[in-house]
């Protein structure tokens, strides 16, 4: 959700994080620059180094491999394909617009309130983590969704998406505006529900870019894209992480990343969205529109490309998902602290 007005969020390490919208963040430093005040909770010394030096880092079985399996599960079911018969895989269907086509090829699965998803949200491992990242522990979560990305051929192949010249680039982008004064603060994450081989596809990324971005900019027009880079890749190296099923993977907004094509014969990429950052519980209308999206499980509506199964919409699946008191905070259900008066 988007407004006109600027929201202040002061932590309980007294940081302060500025937003407008509640997806980037404005801050007196960068996250690559933080120094923490808290104590790391997942992330060793060297993950933290890492993670600050190259944009991203791994945090193995943030969930169990059980609880990845059963939303692998749930992802092929959600969309009624059987992962026994890639036929079912590439049934022709009809779009209500090239948005949902191009969803479509790329695997994404419109679901956001099930239980399963939320009890990755309120997993305490995987809530840790961005707290260390962020050095914040008042956080929500995103209200984002599944992808399960079979091999992009026949009406999942890329080649039906018109390529261009600008702007967003599956293969490669920057998350935020990074020719901005002061670049805006944003966190992702996937969670990986299957052991993903180099030839599935998956995300990759450029962490020399990420490593040397200020020093490659000064040498960059002034017109150039801000959100994508453009960049010669035998210099800066694209790579694919290696992930296991239930692994986390987080990433700062400033890594110029994307997702490979599935060029495999028979093989499933598949992951979970989910991503933390500083909540802003003065916002009462995003934090009303957040517990609203999952008590009656509409369509989340921070971001524009959440479009809602059209097969079969989600709240005429199940009911809302169970929140523990973690959950409830990561939503805004519940406050982080008692508000005085």
């Amino acid at each position: 959700m988007t407004t006109h007005h600027r929201f202040l969020h002061r932590a309980a390490s007294q940081r302060p994080y500025f937003s407008a919208d509640g997806e980037t963040y404005l801050a007196q430093t960068q996250l690559r620059h933080l120094t923490k005040d808290l104590p790391l909770r997942v992330l060793s010394e060297e993950q933290f180094a890492s993670w600050q030096n190259l944009g991203y880092v791994v945090v193995p079985e943030a969930i169990s491999r059980d609880a990845a399996k059963l939303l692998l599960e749930f992802a092929w079911d959600f969309q009624g394909l059987d992962p026994q018969r890639p036929e079912t895989w590439y049934e022709e269907r009809t779009f209500r617009s090239d948005l949902e086509r191009d969803l479509y090829v790329y695997g994404f699965v419109e679901a956001y309130h099930h239980q399963l998803i939320w009890d990755s949200r309120q997993n305490q491992r995987v809530y840790d983590a961005f707290v260390d990242v962020w050095d914040c522990e008042e956080l929500w979560c995103t209200l984002d969704r599944l992808n399960l990305n079979p091999p992009n051929v026949k009406n999942r192949s890329r080649s039906l998406i018109d390529p261009t010249d600008e702007g967003f680039d599956i293969e490669l982008h920057w998350d935020v505006d990074t020719t901005a004064s002061v670049p805006p603060q944003r966190v992702q994450g996937i969670i990986a529900l299957t052991d993903t081989e180099p030839d599935q596809g998956g995300f990759q990324c450029s962490p020399e870019l990420f490593r040397r971005f200020d020093e490659w900019k000064i040498a960059q027009p002034a017109d150039r894209d801000p959100i994508r880079p453009g960049t010669d890749r035998s210099e800066f190296p694209v790579i694919r992480p290696q992930l296991k099923a239930g692994d986390l993977l987080i990433f700062n907004g400033m890594l110029a990343h994307g997702v490979a094509g599935n060029s495999s014969a028979d093989g499933v990429r598949a992951v979970q969205y989910l991503s933390m950052m500083p909540a802003l519980e003065e916002h009462e209308e995003l934090r009303t529109s957040r517990v609203e999206s999952w008590r009656t499980l509409s369509t989340p509506d921070w971001n524009a490309t959440l479009v809602g199964d059209a097969t079969k919409h989600e709240s005429l699946r199940y009911g809302p998902a169970e929140l523990d008191g973690l959950g409830r905070k990561l939503l805004g259900l519940d406050a982080w602290h008692e508000r005085t008066r």
